[in-house]
């Protein structure tokens, strides 16, 4: 590991070349991306409650979690990991120092090698998926037809591996080009193709011989197709023109495919550990791998929200300040992340703890989703909120390393956590069962973030520590707060204001979520929490502009 030159603390907020500071670009390029992600995310809900609604957590949707399992983890891996990692600081550099035209072509390059690497990942699976499924659950053989039913799902599903890689160098291309708010809305489109499977195809699956969850898989499957068609467009006005072209000398390429193995190791923690938590949860009954899933979905939403976002604005900045070896531009980036990371999810993660039951509750039960299914559900989120902050805060500091050239440092500690979670859960289940899953989990992502983080500042020189620190310390407080009044006027409700219907729980939470945000606010007043003051501002004023 090379040491970075040194370079002197700046005494002022660098203009940015297109207008404003570096600290109002990123915060308004994350507020971009956050308006997105909210309608993929408000999507992603209305997904999980069909899905809730017509399977609740049976057996078919034990099976398709399972299933759908290895293409959320390469579709994360990629779109979120790898491609960030890789291909974006690759594609920055020869953006800034060749221009337009070559940075095209190398993604062009990166497209066909990413389809004839998945392809074959994808054509190996269809022809084991028996095998594949078994491993992974192999309890489910106790159950008739639910091993089977998993394994046609898991071949229905498989193409969408290649479908979310080209997508995901497409978005790490514009994301590149200053351009967030089309790849960050792609993933909606999947969300969508769910939707349309459980609410327009079901019916049709007993007519056909089938499960009616086969149409959830089909529907995901063209919801892929949507991730891609969204944004070719807008790379076709970029300039980018699909050629089927494969030059493995290409001195890009071949960096990119370098790092992408490291890349993926140093951003699949998380996502690896979502496997084994899948693995260890088969063995425990009917139900729990669909109760972690749904707790998963709901806890990620801030992180998709605001974690992604700030992360996603975050990396072409940091990517193009590590090509220019600018070390103390690169150390307030991180530091000015970090801080609007903490800012928001914090309170977050409080918010989630104190009102899973009733969120639950609001969003799922109804249809096959029932009461005993809102409590497992969320005392599994109760448990995977507090890695919150621990998620996002590795979505900042993975990018970061590899704008530093560093590829081994992150892949090392992301294989030390997943290590960490597995011996946490293999301990935790046996106590807590599927709960202690999501405990594990969550312990090894705040782990996996602490470690980075402490490696990153030797590199970057500082991460103004003194700052985070006085940040996280205040907005615990605040939150803390928050907490206790959001929880308290939602139990005053409940106590006046009876009863189960859809309005009478929005009504409650809605009270609550005000009451703890007006407090959250006045605490953040009183504190000096300005990173909180300015995410919301610089969120609220895009939002308005758009």
């Amino acid at each position: 590991m090379t040491s970075n030159p040194k370079s002197a603390p700046r005494a002022a907020e660098p203009p940015d070349p297109a207008g404003g500071t570096q600290a109002a670009r990123l915060a308004t390029s994350a507020g971009v991306v956050g308006a997105a992600t909210l309608a993929s995310r408000v999507l992603g809900l209305a997904r999980d409650q069909v899905l809730a609604y017509r399977f609740g957590a049976t057996d078919a949707m034990d099976a398709f979690n399972v299933a759908a399992r290895i293409p959320n983890l390469m579709r994360d891996l990629f779109a979120e990991g790898a491609m960030s990692a890789a291909f974006v600081p690759t594609f920055m550099r020869r953006l800034t120092k060749d221009g337009r035209l070559p940075a095209l072509l190398l993604g062009n390059q990166v497209i066909n090698a990413l389809i004839a690497a998945t392809g074959l990942v994808v054509v190996a699976g269809i022809l084991f998926a028996d095998p594949l499924v078994r491993a992974l659950a192999a309890d489910y053989a106790a159950v008739p037809g639910k091993l089977e039913l998993a394994a046609l799902l898991t071949r229905i599903l498989l193409p969408v591996l290649t479908l979310v890689a080209v997508a995901a160098a497409m978005m790490g291309m514009l994301n590149s080009l200053d351009r967030f708010f089309v790849p960050a809305l792609s993933p909606a489109m999947y969300n969508v193709g769910i939707i349309a499977g459980g609410a327009l195809l079901v019916p049709l699956m007993p007519g056909l011989g089938l499960d009616p969850i086969v149409a959830v898989a089909v529907g995901a499957l063209l919801g892929a197709v949507g991730q891609v068609a969204l944004q070719a467009p807008t790379l076709y006005g970029e300039g980018f023109r699909y050629r089927p072209e494969l030059d493995p000398s290409d001195p890009g390429l071949r960096s990119i495919l370098r790092l992408m193995g490291p890349g993926t190791l140093a951003g699949a923690a998380v996502q690896i550990n979502l496997l084994v938590n899948m693995v260890l949860a088969a063995g425990e009954g009917t139900g729990a791998v669909s109760w972690l899933s749904y707790a998963f979905r709901v806890m990620y939403l801030p992180i998709g929200l605001f974690g992604v976002s700030v992360a996603a604005a975050a990396v072409p900045l940091l990517s193009r300040q590590g090509a220019q070896r600018d070390v103390a531009g690169m150390r307030d980036t991180v530091s000015r992340a970090l801080r609007l990371t903490l800012a928001i999810n914090v309170p977050a993660t409080v918010g989630l703890m104190v009102l899973g039951v009733p969120i639950v509750e609001l969003i799922f039960e109804r249809g096959s989703f029932t009461a005993a299914d809102t409590a497992a559900t969320a005392d599994a989120l109760f448990l995977y909120a507090p890695g919150l902050a621990g998620y996002a805060a590795v979505r900042i500091a993975v990018p970061c390393f590899y704008a530093l050239g560093s590829s081994r440092t992150p892949a090392a500690v992301s294989l030390a956590a997943v290590a960490l979670n597995i011996g946490l859960n293999l301990l935790l289940v046996r106590i807590l069962g599927y709960r202690g899953l999501a405990l594990g989990t969550s312990v090894a992502a705040l782990a996996n973030s602490l470690v980075l983080l402490v490696l990153l500042r030797r590199r970057l020189e500082g991460l103004d520590l003194p700052r985070l620190l006085t940040l996280l310390g205040k907005v615990a407080v605040a939150s803390a707060v928050m907490g206790a009044a959001a929880w308290t006027v939602h139990d005053r409700l409940l106590d006046v204001w009876g009863g189960a219907g859809f309005a009478v729980r929005l009504g409650r939470i809605a009270a609550g979520i005000a009451a703890g945000l007006a407090v959250l606010a006045l605490s953040a007043r009183l504190l000096r929490l300005r990173e909180l003051d300015e995410a919301a501002a610089q969120i609220a004023a895009r939002l308005r502009r758009r």
